[in-house]
């Protein structure tokens, strides 16, 4: 006799959630700045966060949310074996690396496959699996953010930059005029034919020539180049507040933007501490603040360099920090550094690049995290230098003033 037996089912708690949703619960640890562990290198970028990082990251974020059931977690922290919510955690993880959130890389298996550590590898940094964040899920991030930020300011759709100028593109808005060679074809008809009406009268066919061809003049549209500073010195984490971490998400949201709103504009990012250097966007979010000065001269000259090679309309430096220049790089290649007060060097050697950023057309605006008042003369003499703009803001509205202005202020630049 066959006989059929019946289990209690048990609803998986964590059904109802997407991966978008994980991701977004998680993204305050991926984009992670060092705020917490304020004593890590800042080389830690190139390192891989471990899976148990972020199966641990997952349950806090499950937990502050309230969706972690009570008899679950209770059995998790009695160190069961096997215990059903370390198998839920594994199967969201699985889930976001399904659907291409992020790539995982286990020691001993298959890439992609969660296994569970293996006795004596949970001390061995080189046994644990690894995890890595995809540029799908920078672009997730970006878009969120980009959402979050602009939502509160009722925009809902951006445009291209705009200027007074005319020029023969595909929205028209302006009055006719002979084609020109080089000209975008988007004839006016009307125009077109009256014109060889004119010249040969109304008789068929009609007898067009290329002095006949009339288009249709719109606003013409410009293009810009953007490098973006970020200053990774260590004082953005200090005196009880994170700064990078919402640089970072402001940086993501504005790469996000210019890709699918601006597409002929291109951002370049820039890290600059005792030296500089350019990064890609997709290692942004491993990126985190390191106990370096702020060589700001050297970020520049960088950001001038990347700029020469760019052949746009416009040009401009966009530079988020939270204090004052105190390294500058010797002829020699040394580094003079000076953390006490605007040491004259230090600031004269900025301001000298600045200046150079000025005669080559390149627009700086800086965005300053900071309320330190012996800053604001140094900072008035760089935007008067290069005739760009300072913000003083904080970490929580950086991001409103900063795509704000990238998206309004195209009109001056170009002229």
């Amino acid at each position: 006799m066959k006989y059929i037996k019946y289990g209690k089912h048990i609803a998986d708690p964590f059904e109802s959630l997407s991966a978008e949703d994980l991701l977004q619960m998680l993204q305050d640890f991926l984009l992670d700045s060092g705020f917490l562990s304020q004593y890590s290198t800042f080389y830690e970028m190139d390192s891989e966060g471990t899976m148990e990082q972020l199966r641990r990251a997952l349950l806090d974020a499950l937990e502050q949310q309230g969706l972690v059931p009570e008899d679950l977690l209770e059995e998790m922290l009695n160190h069961a074996e096997n215990s059903k919510l370390s198998d839920l955690l594994d199967r969201l993880l699985e889930r976001m690396a399904e659907e291409g959130y992020i790539t995982i890389e286990q020691p001993h298996a298959e890439k992609g496959q969660l296994t569970k550590p293996q006795q004596g590898q949970a001390g061995n940094a080189e046994g644990r699996a690894r995890f890595e964040i995809t540029d799908k899920a920078l672009d997730f991030l970006g878009f969120k953010t980009l959402k979050d930020l602009l939502g509160s300011l009722g925009k809902s759709s951006f445009g291209r930059h705009d200027t007074r100028e005319l020029s023969t593109g595909v929205e028209s808005d302006g009055s006719s005029r002979r084609y020109e060679f080089g000209d975008t074809l988007n004839l006016d008809v009307n125009a077109t034919l009256l014109s060889a009406i004119q010249r040969h009268g109304l008789r068929l066919p009609l007898d067009l020539d290329s002095n006949d061809l009339q288009v249709r003049q719109c606003e013409y549209q410009s293009s810009c180049a953007t490098v973006l500073m970020l200053d990774c010195s260590h004082s953005m984490i200090l005196y009880g507040e994170d700064r990078f971490t919402p640089a970072k998400r402001v940086a993501l949201a504005l790469s996000h933007l210019i890709r699918t709103q601006y597409p002929g504009d291109s951002l370049h990012m820039v890290l600059f501490h005792d030296s500089a250097e350019e990064i890609p966007p997709g290692a942004l979010a491993r990126v985190k603040v390191g106990p370096y000065y702020t060589n700001t001269r050297e970020g520049l000259r960088l950001a001038q360099r990347i700029l020469a090679r760019q052949r746009k309309d416009m040009r401009q430096i966009v530079m988020i920090t939270d204090g004052k220049p105190s390294a500058v790089t010797l002829p020699d290649g040394r580094i003079y550094k000076n953390a006490f007060g605007l040491d004259p060097l230090v600031v004269s050697e900025t301001l000298h690049e600045v200046a150079r950023c000025r005669r080559s057309g390149i627009m700086i605006n800086t965005f300053m995290l900071a309320s330190d008042y012996s800053l604001v003369n140094f900072v008035q003499k760089v935007t008067e230098i290069c005739r760009g703009k300072a913000y003083f803001t904080t970490p929580y509205t950086l991001g409103q003033y900063l795509l704000m202005d990238y998206m309004q202020k195209k009109i001056k630049q170009v002229h």
